[in-house]
């Protein structure tokens, strides 16, 4: 069971550089951020005809999740508990019926926090808290579990080409961190660390600055595993070469590949 997960930017801005990575790639899974659509305007037809089911959990204009599914799909749910206030789309999981295991996959957008310190950094923090409380209640079944998506955090600065300059922003703060690990800490694997400990390995690479072309890239897209996931993990990797497509997203596909 191949799975990837991909912050495309904007369904409408990515449409033919989406399509085209899911017909070269072919995940059996595609978990999306950012898909800035309500659900109706999503054009869940054309995905539908290339062999995906498609269950979205949209917004207008903003945030938005997605997945994109070539196995059934069960007991699809939208929003973290606690989200009957929070009007922000970021959450989405499924069971996903594998040939040999049924995994459970969750596919998140987690808030951006900046500018730190204020509301919006305390708004990061407690989705955090909630998306912790979640996921330990999630482990609880012991059924393989994926959290995977556009996590906003840099965990470390051996993910970053210039750590020196994210110390004050909301992607990499002491708090941000703190919480990254709590969840991992949980008891999950971060699929690309533990197979890939490298430096030089990013997600994201902004559109200002020459950031592309200068390699000035951060990792921020992660795919955090459970124990009974852990288990199944054949491999992983990052496409970066999507970067350089036409119209490209500012990030880029990261996958699994697990023995279910």
């Amino acid at each position: 069971m191949k799975i990837a997960t991909f912050n495309i930017n904007g369904i409408k801005a990515r449409f033919e550089a989406l399509t085209a990575w899911l017909d070269a790639f072919k995940p059996d899974v595609a978990l999306l951020q950012e898909i800035k659509s309500v659900d109706d305007n999503f054009p869940r037809e054309h995905f539908e005809d290339m062999g995906y089911r498609v269950e979205t959990h949209g917004q207008k204009s903003f945030n938005g999740v997605a997945i994109l599914s070539r196995l059934p799909l069960e007991d699809i749910s939208r929003g973290l508990p606690g989200d009957a206030e929070d009007e922000q789309a970021r959450w989405i999981e499924a069971t996903v019926m594998g040939d040999k295991q049924a995994v459970r996959v969750c596919g998140l957008y987690l808030p951006n926090g900046n500018p730190a310190p204020g509301p919006k950094y305390d708004y990061k923090l407690a989705w955090m808290a909630r998306m912790a409380a979640h996921a330990e209640a999630l482990l609880a079944d012991e059924m393989p579990l994926v959290l995977a998506g556009d996590y906003n955090v840099i965990p470390q600065d051996i993910d970053a080409a210039r750590p020196e300059l994210w110390r004050d922003d909301a992607l990499a703060m002491p708090q941000s961190r703190a919480a990254f690990r709590r969840i991992v800490n949980l008891g999950f694997t971060e699929a690309i660390r533990v197979r890939m400990p490298q430096p030089g390995l990013y997600s994201f690479w902004d559109y200002q600055a020459g950031a592309w072309e200068k390699n000035n890239g951060i990792r921020i897209d992660h795919l955090l595993l459970s124990p009974q996931a852990a288990d199944l993990l054949v491999d992983c990797g990052i496409e970066k070469a999507v970067r350089a497509s036409e119209k490209p997203s500012d990030h880029v596909p990261v996958w699994i590949t697990l023995d279910a």
